[in-house]
């Protein structure tokens, strides 16, 4: 299906140039002289390049229809990672080098979404926000508990973030899965 150029939205698949392309974020601009523009910035959904383009306003782009299906994390062996469809229970195998920044987050039994584009993987779709047990953290010091002040602590996939000073190990902490940033206690 095609569509305008005008009615794109962020997180559309597109067909542009024969490449599977993710629309990450787009600017309607119209200059003082000359016709409008749009400008986009895409990631390309096979490479995981990211490009920013320009096109007139009159251009017609291909919709990609990409089927997500609704999965579960089960376990990892090496560098093969484990994932269930929470419909029909089936299992399915993924090399970690679909995932990239996805497997610090990933979490046994962690609800997901698996994106496929004609029967291929293209991704998996974290939840914004997961809950983590701190694993390890150094413990605060007396005195050091106000402020803005942050210290490492090592979340139980493995990745280390950035939390406020009275967060201990073995506490709760809920983390942004789009940064990586500590968002909040549990």
């Amino acid at each position: 299906m095609n569509i305008n150029i005008n009615d794109i939205k962020n997180g559309m698949t597109v067909i542009i140039d024969g490449n599977l392309c993710l629309i990450l974020d787009f600017q309607h601009v119209k200059p003082g002289k000359g016709p409008a523009f749009v400008r986009i910035k895409l990631k390309n959904l096979k490479t995981g390049s990211i490009v920013e383009e320009t096109f007139n306003t009159n251009i017609k782009v291909e919709r990609a229809h990409v089927d997500k299906l609704p999965m579960q994390f089960l376990y990892t062996t090496g560098d093969t990672y484990h994932f269930m469809n929470t419909e029909t229970y089936e299992q399915m195998e993924l090399n970690y080098k679909l995932l990239e920044e996805e497997i610090k987050f990933l979490k046994e039994n962690l609800e997901i979404e698996i994106s496929l584009f004609e029967g291929e993987v293209i991704g998996i779709n974290l939840p914004e926000k997961v809950t983590y047990e701190i694993t390890e953290t150094e413990p605060a010091l007396r005195g050091n508990t106000s402020g803005n002040a942050l210290k490492d602590a090592t979340i139980e996939t493995g990745y280390v973030i950035k939390v406020p000073m009275f967060i201990n190990q073995g506490d709760q902490v809920i983390v942004s899965t789009k940064d990586g940033k500590y968002n909040s206690r549990a």
